[in-house]
């Protein structure tokens, strides 16, 4: 060899070095449940009955209109779903789907909601505060002062949403909300996570020339879960006509891409935003709507990005149909060519560990949201989650 042994000690010595290093943010990514949805219900309409009222809905508007645009096994799963879990993910909200009231009044509705989600809630849950800027900081804190009081000591699956986030000083601002009240309310620190809204251009492209999503994500200190797109008061202040604000536009697609590369490599997930067209009206406008929203949502499916907010319980039928379809159509390739790498074999493609990892996380994602059954995995569930 031309390298000496004091070149190679050199070498070796910069290569534990970096190995050392720790990226801003980087975590283990582990292969567990997260939510497929996040449903938004203004803090004033919920109630105990709401999700069991949503599941109804939903229900009325196939029996009424018909069956949605998916093959008949896939509807019998909607329906299933409907029964079973309607909504996986909860956000009760005191922010724009519910406005501004008196202080009394959001109190109580906070306690309330505190009070019904201790006594029974959807395996994940939270509620989206007031933004956490000088105006209404103090409410904000007031709000989830009150529904801690009357949740008592939250489970791993709550979270917070903290909107219209626009520079790391959020970030900041929401570590020292959750530290005070885990002092107040005596709870284990670090147990009050919270997601943040990129619904401002200044969260992609900060006044420096720079994107404050990885500061946001370094300096929340492993509190930050999520980063949620917001759909329209972000293609609001790019000037987005109201006709032509969409996740599918240029200026969502672009956000969405950037937030997906900062958070890359962190734990924490990226969600879609919403629609605002709902099936409501008569059956051709009810049907309208479940194919522009099953679009949508196999749009971000097909994009990795595997959760988006649903506004209205007609939703949740073609975010199902949509999902479900999503993880069927692609069960079969995906475990065929996880079988030929696992069994070294080459057959069509020349698969790389990160692939392999990607088509176990695709059907554990598809096992956990209930579109695959362990049965119809050709691999046990312990070898997919070890990739």
């Amino acid at each position: 060899m031309a390298l000496t042994d004091r070149d190679l000690e050199e070498l070796t010595a910069r290569a534990e070095y970096l190995d050392r290093l720790q990226l801003p943010g980087q975590a283990d990514v582990r292969p567990v449940r997260e939510p497929s949805h996040t449903a938004y219900v203004p803090a004033d309409r919920f109630s105990a009955s709401t999700v069991g009222d949503w599941a109804a809905e939903a229900r009325a508007l196939v029996r009424d209109h018909g069956s949605p645009p998916f093959p008949g096994a896939i509807v019998e799963m909607i329906l299933a779903k409907l029964v079973t879990e309607p909504i996986e993910d909860l956000r009760v909200d005191f922010e724009d789907g519910y406005g501004t009231r008196p202080d009394e009044e959001e109190d109580a509705h906070a306690a309330a909601a505190g009070a019904v989600l201790r006594a029974d809630a959807p395996p994940f849950f939270g509620l989206r505060v007031k933004s956490l800027e000088p105006a209404t900081v103090r409410r904000a804190a007031r709000t989830l002062d009150a529904f801690l009081t009357a949740l008592g000591p939250p489970p791993e699956t709550f979270v917070v949403t903290f909107p219209k986030a626009t520079s790391a000083g959020h970030a900041d601002a929401a570590v020292l909300l959750c530290r005070q009240l885990e002092h107040a309310h005596g709870l284990t620190e670090g147990v009050l996570r919270f997601e943040l809204q990129v619904e401002a251009p200044q969260a992609i492209l900060g006044a420096d020339g720079r994107c404050p999503l990885p500061d946001m994500i370094v300096r929340s200190h492993g509190r930050l879960t999520g980063l949620h797109y917001g759909t329209y008061d972000y293609s609001t202040a790019l000037g987005i006509a109201p006709a032509y604000q969409s996740l599918e536009h240029p200026v969502a697609d672009h956000a969405k891409a950037v937030m997906q590369v900062a958070a890359a490599g962190t734990g924490v997930h990226v969600s879609d935003g919403s629609t605002n067209v709902i099936p409501a009206g008569d059956t051709a406008a009810v049907h309208r709507a479940w194919a522009l929203h099953a679009r949508l949502v196999r749009r971000s499916l097909e994009r990795g990005i595997y959760r988006g907010w649903d506004l209205h319980p007609g939703h949740l039928v073609t975010r199902w149909g949509a999902t479900y379809e999503f993880y069927r159509d692609g069960v079969e390739e995906a475990s065929i060519r996880l079988g030929h790498y696992l069994g070294r074999r080459v057959r069509g493609h020349l698969d790389e560990p990160a692939t392999a990892r990607a088509m176990a996380a695709f059907l554990l994602r598809g096992l956990h949201c209930g579109a695959l059954r362990p049965a119809e995995l050709r691999h046990p569930i312990e070898v997919l989650e070890a990739l």
